[in-house]
């Protein structure tokens, strides 16, 4: 079972990011990201909003570095390590934009690109963008299929749908991967349907474990009754982790202890049916992360498929 990691301070939204964020920047991303790829994490993740309104501005913050060019950026002090949009809101943009700029991500990185993607829920971002909020569902769904186009192998892609129409016109560099993995984010009934018929990948959003198996279940009997056979992996998103005894109040909801008990507790996720987890630790500084990080690498991941 692979993990990878939700990075710390490019989306600072009131739910998860912890105090010591608020003063972070590049150099802390950089250090955290290299980290990652020598702890042995698949990938390193990004978040996607354009512009937060003043509502929801108080719980969300305003910090949301944009997905593009902070994977470019880490890409370039990294060499192996995964670049995952988790996730793009790709319905903000026309899918001939996004397909260039991931494009040219993966062209630039080796092909370590996982495109997440999922359907927003900022309606004032929508609006400004001039982007359909209403029938953002189906639009993804279409946005999907014009990706999958505009991401192949052809310098000339072509679609025609309902909403975009395109043909003739050539983008290069070309992904550097024949086939970039599409991961779909959600888990309302109609992300889950998306994610087994559409595609390569389920990104799960905040459901608990015990949720989780009904979730599996109809994905596969979903991908069953279409006649898919492709593989798809399916992700999952584990509890706050503190590697050892913390010395301070990281929360109940916090799983901690020895190594080999997360390992034993994290191999639930594994026998269910998910194939990676992405995992956050609780910290009071980048130090504290990147000391997490590492002894989750050495010491937990080993434990990960045991048994």
């Amino acid at each position: 079972m692979a993990y990878g990691i939700q990075l710390p301070v490019q989306s600072q939204s009131t739910i998860y990011a912890e105090d010591w964020e608020a003063g972070a920047g590049p150099a802390d991303l950089v250090e955290i990201a290299r980290t990652a790829e020598r702890a042995g994490f698949e990938y390193i993740a990004c978040c996607d909003h354009v512009a937060i309104p003043r509502r929801l501005a108080a719980a969300m913050s305003t910090v949301w570095y944009d997905p593009v060019a902070t994977l470019a950026h880490l890409a370039a002090v990294t060499g192996r390590v995964r670049l995952l949009s988790h996730v793009a809101v790709v319905g903000l943009r026309h899918p001939l934009l996004t397909a260039k700029q991931y494009a040219t991500l993966d062209h630039l990185s080796g092909g370590r690109l996982i495109l997440g993607v999922g359907a927003g829920h900022v309606e004032e971002e929508f609006t400004a963008l001039g982007a359909d909020f209403r029938n953002r569902g189906s639009v993804l769904d279409e946005q999907i299929d014009a990706l999958r186009a505009a991401l192949g192998p052809e310098e000339f892609p072509e679609h025609h749908g309902k909403v975009y129409d395109f043909e003739g016109l050539g983008q290069r560099p070309r992904p550097a991967q024949a086939r970039v993995p599409l991961w779909v984010g959600g888990s309302s009934p109609a992300a889950v349907r998306r994610a087994a018929l559409k595609g390569d990948g389920w990104l799960p959003q905040g459901d608990p474990r015990d949720r989780l198996p009904a979730q599996i279940a109809r994905i596969r009997e979903l991908r069953e009754r279409a006649g898919i056979e492709a593989p798809l992996t399916i992700g999952a998103i584990s509890e706050p982790l503190y590697v050892g005894t913390p010395a301070w109040d990281v929360g109940r909801r916090t799983l901690t202890g020895a190594p080999e008990a997360l390992a034993e507790s994290l191999r639930a996720y594994r026998d269910m049916g998910v194939h990676q987890i992405q995992v956050r630790f609780r910290c009071r500084g980048r130090a504290e992360l990147t000391d997490q990080m590492t002894a989750f690498g050495a010491e937990v991941a080993p434990g990960l498929d045991r048994g």
